[in-house]
């Protein structure tokens, strides 16, 4: 199998959109409850990528197979050199390492535009693939948040995973 990576383009949106429609729909890796359309999912990309985030789509086999980006963990100034990672995984491609592709290439750039931390938030707490794909990139659970969001009828248990980025809090960002 063959996993191309590339910076997520225009024509890309229809495919990003019905992924995290899906999501939205019938999983809880987001808490939100009514899914963007596509120019509402391609406004955010061009507000990320004008942000200076990276934004990476993955095909697999010629087919368009996730997506993955970076985004302000928290919009204060001292927060700045933390961002917060997003990835999503086509059903057709899940298992074939696109999920670990997409996060090391974003754990990759986010390193070299001197970014020092990055955090994974995971809807669900008991979600074992992420969980398992962010600790084998080197995140380690940094906080769990009983009961944070409702969404299927169902509390949920929020994750943040955290993972140093570069020298990390060792020595001071470079201005």
């Amino acid at each position: 199998m063959n996993v191309d990576l590339r910076d997520a383009a225009a024509s890309d949106f229809d495919a990003i959109t019905a992924l995290y429609a899906d999501e939205v729909e019938h999983g809880v890796a987001t808490y939100e409850t009514e899914a963007p359309d596509v120019e509402g999912m391609r406004q955010r990309w061009r507000t990320l990528v004008e942000g200076g985030y990276p934004y990476i789509a993955a095909d697999l086999d010629g087919r368009f197979a996730g997506y993955a980006y970076a985004s302000a963990y928290r919009t204060r100034a001292g927060y700045r050199w933390t961002v917060e990672s997003t990835v999503y995984v086509a059903a057709h491609a899940r298992g074939a390492g696109v999920g670990r592709r997409l996060m090391t290439t974003l754990i990759d750039r986010c390193t070299a535009q001197g970014f020092r931390q990055m955090i994974a938030v995971i809807g669900d707490a008991d979600n074992v693939v992420s969980r398992r794909l962010h600790e084998r990139l080197g995140f380690r659970v940094s906080g769990r948040f009983p009961g944070i969001g409702h969404k299927h009828g169902r509390w949920l248990d929020g994750l943040q995973m955290q993972r140093a980025l570069g020298d990390g809090a060792t020595t001071p960002p470079f201005e």
